[in-house]
Order: structure tokens, then C-alpha cells, then sequence
């Protein structure tokens, strides 16, 4: 007896080794699905693509000035700022945190984009700051870094003015960083003037001191030789006094003696020595001696006249020509001409010594011309000018990578109905 029953058939083990031929053809038979594969991912690309915002990106490259555009300021001596510094002093302002959130604060219409409901004005701005500002700088580790510049970059989104912003920005850190040279200017001169207005002043007061000082000496000068004139004026009528009365006392021992001898007239020695009858003819003598006659020779009457004078006077003034010489000093130093030019003086900074530098360098400062508002910081290399396509979102890039995961996506599903595919 023969039976009907058979046992199903068993697929058969699978190799260890991959049939590439296979899959290929697998693949070429799903070529639909692949199709529909890349076609959603491209639709899922261009849905990416419609409803990313896109954003452009514009920048401005800053040089620095021409030498001539910074020579006055330099030329002032009390300023210095070469092109380069000036340069470095605009891009540290523009990385200024403080000088973007004033540019933030003084220009909101530009900013609406940036501003959230729920946010401060400065959460707003730390957004903006952190994400769309950058400064680059030159790599002088590179050869291709021929000069010196600093690039500001805007990155933006579809309905903001970035070409105004970037601009106004550059603008506005030009012109503070103008203010901030002129204020310095300003208090540089300042300090300087009053510098040298204090030694102006140290050398007035010197020079009133040393005025009061010389006037003080010559009216001291003129007291002590008055004291002394008026002592040496003392002294000698005292001794012209004395002499008057020793003169005094000499005439009365010769009026003494003169009438002891009988002598009333001017007479000699030898006038006495001879007597002759009265009466006999005059005779004529002259007599030589070197030796000078006793004063009571000169007689009775002529002793008795001088003492008579010698007595009744009131003055010994005029017996000596010193005193007329001291009355005339006495008289020239009542008023010291000197003195009274040097108290006359008007304009006494015409007198003063060593502050001709000190002037001129006064009237140097002030007529500085310390108005900044045409000051040439920087060469606008480049400005920011409107872009003419987005930086994001990438269009070409996004397709292509639709396509690639879309591929991607169709082949896994193909290989996956092809290996768990029931086998017949």
C-alpha cells in the first residue's frame, strides 16, 4: 500500500556569502519604490526649503587712514594717534559691547525683527549680539594679510534693513569714537593750560615777592643811611659845639693875658721888645717868623669881638661844609624814586622773567582748533551693500541632500521586501 502524503518543502538555507547580483536586480525590479522614495525626499527638501526663513549676510571692511588725514591732530604735540592705532581704537569699539547696545537702544525701528514678546530689551539685544555680529581681524601669520583692516560681518533674516544697520553701526562707532578723541583733546588741553597758568601764576607771585622784597630793601637802605646821617649830623654839632666852647675858654685866658700885658691891638713879639718915644717916626718892620704868635698878641678888643660872637651864636651849622652836605642826603632820601616807579607799575607781566615759553605756549594751546567732527579715523574700504542672494537657507545643498536620504530611504525598504520575502 502505497501513501499520498508529502512533507512541505523547506526554503533553503540561506548563504553566508551576499548575491550582489541579486540585490541589484531586486533593486532594479523596486525601481518605482526607489523612485517614490527620492521624490518625497526631494518634496521633504522643498518643504525645508519653503518654510526656512532665509538669510543673507553683508560686511564692511574698515583700512586705515591716510597719514595727512591724522597730521594736524599729530602736529598738535599733546595728541598722538597713528592710522593704525586709530584703526584698532574703531574695531575695539565695534566689538564694544557697550557701543552696541547704545546703537541697539538709540535705533529699535531697525531691530523690531529682533525683539520677543516675554524678552527685555537687552535679552533682544544678547540675541542679535551673539548671533549675528562678528568682527574678523587679519592673520598676519598668513602671507595674503598684506595690510591691516578689520571686517565686520552681518548675518540677518528676510525683512531687516542689514544693509543700514551695518552701516549706521560703523557710523556710529566712528562718531563716538570722535567724541571720545575730542572729550580726551579737550581735557588733555585743559590740563595743560591750567599747568601752565599755575606756573604763570607761581611766577607772578615770585615776582611780587621779589618786588616786595627789592622795595623793602631800598626803603630799609634808606632808613639805615638816614640813622646814620642823622647820627653823624648829631655827632658833629656836638663837636662843633665842644669846639665853640673850648674856642670860648681859649679867648678868655687870652683876653687874660692880653690885659695882664697891656695889649688892646693886634701886636708881634718884636713890637714889644723895642721901646721908642712916643711921638718919633714910624717906622716899618717886617718880620719872618714860622712859628705862629700867642692868640693874646691879637689884642683885648679883637679877643673880646670874637668871644662876643662866639657866644650870641645860636648855630654852628654853617662852620663846616659837611653839615650843608648832610642836609642835602637827608633831603634826597625823603623819597626814594625808585620805589615809587616800582609801586607805579601797571602791566606788571611785562616784568616777569622766563614766562615768554610759558605765553607762547599758552597762546599755542588756545588757538588749537579742537573740533574732531571732520576727523578722518579710518578708510571705509568697503560698505556694506545690499546682497544679492541668501547665504541660507542652501538651496542646491538641501535638494541634494533630499535626493541622498530619499535614495537612501528607497533602497533600505527594497533590500528589507527583498530579503524577508517569502520564498515560493
Amino acid at each position: 500500500m502505497s501513501s499520498s502524503f508529502r512533507a512541505p518543502s523547506l526554503p533553503a538555507p540561506m548563504s553566508d556569502e551576499v548575491d550582489l547580483v541579486a540585490i541589484v536586480k531586486a533593486l532594479w525590479q523596486q525601481q518605482r519604490l526607489l523612485a517614490a522614495s527620492v521624490m518625497v525626499g526631494l518634496l521633504f527638501a522643498g518643504i525645508g526649503i519653503f518654510i526656512s526663513t532665509p538669510e543673507y549676510q553683508v560686511s564692511s571692511v574698515l583700512r586705515p587712514a591716510a597719514l595727512n588725514e591724522l597730521d594736524a591732530l599729530n602736529r598738535s604735540e599733546i595728541y598722538s594717534l597713528p592710522p593704525t592705532e586709530a584703526l584698532s581704537k574703531l574695531g575695539a569699539s565695534l566689538e564694544s559691547y557697550e557701543t552696541r547696545l547704545e546703537f541697539f537702544r538709540s535705533n529699535q525701528k531697525l531691530f523690531e525683527a529682533f525683539v520677543r514678546p516675554g524678552r527685555t530689551l537687552e535679552q533682544s539685544f544678547e540675541a542679535f549680539n551673539h548671533d549675528s555680529v562678528s568682527i574678523i581681524l587679519p592673520d598676519h601669520n598668513k602671507s595674503d594679510s598684506l595690510s591691516a583692516y578689520v571686517k565686520i560681518q552681518l548675518n540677518y533674516p528676510q525683512g531687516v534693513d542689514g544693509v543700514s544697520i551695518l552701516n549706521g553701526f560703523v557710523d556710529y562707532a566712528v562718531v563716538k569714537e570722535r567724541a571720545l578723541i575730542g572729550s580726551d583733546l579737550n581735557v588733555i588741553v585743559s590740563n595743560r593750560l591750567n599747568e601752565l597758568k599755575g606756573k604763570l601764576a607761581a611766577a607772578r607771585a615770585a615776582y611780587e615777592t621779589e618786588k616786595e622784597a627789592k622795595i623793602v630793601s631800598l626803603l630799609e637802605a634808606d632808613s639805615l643811611s638816614r640813622a646814620r646821617l642823622d647820627d653823624e649830623l648829631r655827632a658833629l654839632r656836638t663837636q662843633l659845639k665842644t669846639e665853640r666852647g673850648d674856642r670860648v675858654s681859649q679867648l678868655n685866658e687870652a683876653i687874660s693875658i692880653a690885659r695882664k700885658l697891656g695889649i688892646r691891638k693886634p701886636s708881634t713879639p718884636s713890637s714889644m721888645s723895642e721901646s721908642e718915644p712916643y711921638g718919633a717916626n714910624s717906622i716899618m718892620r717886617t718880620e719872618v717868623n714860622s712859628q705862629q704868635n700867642p692868640m693874646y698878641f691879637l689884642g683885648v678888643d679883637a679877643l673880646e669881638a670874637e668871644r662876643n660872637a662866639l657866644l650870641q651864636r645860636k648855630s654852628d651849622d654853617f662852620a663846616t661844609n659837611r653839615i650843608a652836605q648832610i642836609a642835602k642826603e637827608l633831603a634826597l632820601l625823603k623819597s626814594n624814586r625808585e620805589v615809587e616807579v616800582l609801586k607805579k607799575r601797571e602791566n606788571e607781566d611785562l616784568f616777569l622773567s622766563g614766562v615768554q615759553p610759558i605765553r607762547a605756549e599758552i597762546a599755542r594751546l588756545k588757538s588749537l582748533n579742537l573740533d574732531m567732527s571732520s576727523l578722518k579715523l579710518v578708510t571705509v574700504d568697503k560698505q556694506a551693500l545690499e546682497p544679492l542672494s541668501p547665504i541660507k537657507p542652501q538651496k542646491t545643498l538641501i535638494v541634494v541632500l533630499g535626493m541622498v536620504f530619499g535614495l537612501m530611504a528607497g533602497v533600505g525598504i527594497a533590500l528589507t521586501r527583498h530579503f524577508f520575502k517569502p520564498r515560493g
